[in-house]
Formats: structure tokens, sequence, C-alpha cells
């Protein structure tokens, strides 16, 4: 049993007002997890279904009966993962500071924790750590995946490998790649008087800038220092050569496309003061996952360099 796909902000509506700050935090400090739309699910799984063969056509002349087929359905299992931590304060701080300083702790953890959330949704890996999702990144495979150069080392992002990787995503919504690769490579395009029809810049419902490529906005994921962006520069690319390549998502984040799932929205538990140390502990848990219930709702481009965008 599931419910509709909703983002976090919406699920958060008729929560209490301490869910409803909580959530805000974490989906704010993360433009994809702010983007992607959440079912709530029992159990700690999701079932579903993927559509394999539709069954045969053809045609008949009058009197004439078809031959019966049967489309084939092959049902998938998405379970929940555990993830969170705990905000320790130390008394003395508690103490001199306020619970201010409380705050603050339990603030840093949740974006914390929608950082990690984040990169899992790009680079989950069950195999390495059986304790998370699996990610985009080890989820791609086959036609869903594509080199943007086959040269070692990788190349220029072309757009017409980018135009292919759109194609190959059904109803696409969002682009996902590095901060820096938008705002340098991206915005650069502005410049340039031969390609930069293809780029146009909005504003949100808040007054923000927001950069489109043929109407798709870009996620970044979250914007901290240049040691701790999503999708750097550190693949080896499809040729080979040293790990100085990156990569492109293409998604459709949509209900029946890639959506995430949870058990319910963030919680929060404060655990009061601890008998093995002078602190007071909140302990910060959510139980996510993700589901792609259409097989063409995600496509990945590698062996990107980082260098300006060619035609």
């Amino acid at each position: 049993m599931s419910t509709l796909a909703m983002t976090l902000i919406e699920h958060s509506k008729n929560a209490s007002p301490l869910t409803q700050a909580v959530t805000d935090i974490y989906a704010q400090s993360s433009d994809i997890l702010m983007a992607l739309p959440f079912k709530n699910v029992v159990g700690g799984a999701y079932k579903y279904s993927i559509e394999d063969a539709g069954g045969g056509i053809a045609f008949r002349g009058i009197n004439e009966s078809y031959t019966p087929s049967t489309g084939v359905e092959n049902p998938q299992v998405e379970t929940l993962s555990i993830a969170g931590g705990d905000a320790d304060v130390d008394m003395f701080l508690l103490a001199t500071q306020g619970e201010g300083r409380r705050a603050r702790e339990e603030n840093k953890k949740i974006k914390s924790l929608s950082r990690g959330i984040t990169d899992a949704i790009l680079a989950g890996d069950s195999s390495t750590d059986p304790r998370e999702f699996d990610g985009l990144q080890r989820r791609l495979t086959g036609d869903q995946v594509l080199a943007n150069s086959a040269a070692a080392g990788g190349a220029a992002l072309s757009l017409a490998a980018l135009d292919d990787l759109i194609e190959r995503v059904t109803e696409p919504t969002h682009l996902i790649m590095n901060k820096r690769f938008r705002d340098v490579h991206f915005k650069g395009l502005l410049r340039n008087q031969t390609l930069q029809g293809n780029v146009d810049i909005q504003k949100d419902d808040l007054g923000r800038p927001v950069v489109l490529y043929n109407g798709l906005p870009f996620l970044i994921g979250y914007e901290t220092g240049p040691e701790a962006r999503i999708l750097p520069f550190t693949e080896v690319g499809s040729g080979g050569g040293g790990a100085v390549t990156s990569s492109i998502y293409c998604v459709s984040m949509k209900d029946g496309h890639m959506c995430g799932i949870q058990d319910s929205a963030i919680a929060t538990r404060d655990l009061g003061e601890l008998e093995t140390k002078p602190a007071k502990r909140t302990r910060i848990e959510w139980y996510p996952g993700i589901v792609i219930e259409n097989p063409y709702s995600a496509s990945r481009l590698t062996s990107i360099t980082d260098a300006s965008i060619v035609a």
C-alpha cells in the first residue's frame, strides 16, 4: 500500500509544526530532495511491476479470429533503508549558550543527513554497503548509459550527446550535474552567440534565478564548498585514462517514473541527558529509498571533462 507521490514539503503540510520545520530544513538543503516526489509505503517495502512485453497484435479478415497472447509484467520490490544520526550537546554549552545551541546542532545534523541521502540517490551501492539503497549510478545500465566521448580521459560536453541523453528519457523533468559545471560552462553558453539559444535563465517562485537547457531545469544537489559537491570530476571515462571526468543525469521525477519512498516523515526524538556523559542527545532518523517504476525514467551521460561545451 502506498500514497500518491508528493514532494516532502507537500507531505509535511498536515504534520506537526516540528515535523514541518524539520522537513523544510531537510528539503531545502538539497534541490534534488526538494524536487523528488515521495510515496509513503507500509511494511518497509514497496511492490510494483515493470512492463516487459505487451503481447502480440495482428490484422485479421472478416470472420477470422486473433491468436491470443498475454502481456508480461515483472514484479519488483524496493525496500526502505534506515538513515540518521545523533546530535549531542554538552551540558556546559547548554548552560552557557542556552537551548539555541542545541537547535543549531540539530539543524547541522539534518543538513548532513540531507547531503548523505542526496549522495546515495546518485551513487548508493548496496554491494559495498548493504545498509544503503542503490543509486542511479548502480541502477542504470545498457542503453540508458552513453558516453559523451570514447577518448581516453573523456572530452568536453557535446550538446548533441546531451540531446541524445534527454531523448532516452520518457517525460524528462530535470538534468542533474556538478554545480561548477552548471555555473561555469552552461552559464557560459549565454556568451556564445552560436550556442546561447539552448540555455535560458528564469525566476522560480522565490525569485531566484534558475538555469534551464531546452526547458529542463538543472539540479546540483547541495551548495557547499568545492570539496563537497555532487558528481565531482573524479570518474574514469569510458575510454580509460585518468579519473578526470564527470556525468550528467537526465531524470523524470514524477509518480510512475522515478520517485522516493519513505515510511513516514523525518523523525526527531529528544533522548534527554545521557547517563554515559554530561550531554543531551537528539536522534534524527528517516527510512527512505528510491524506486524507478519506468525503465526509461533516467539516463546517464559519462566521460565529460571540466571544459567549455561544444556543439
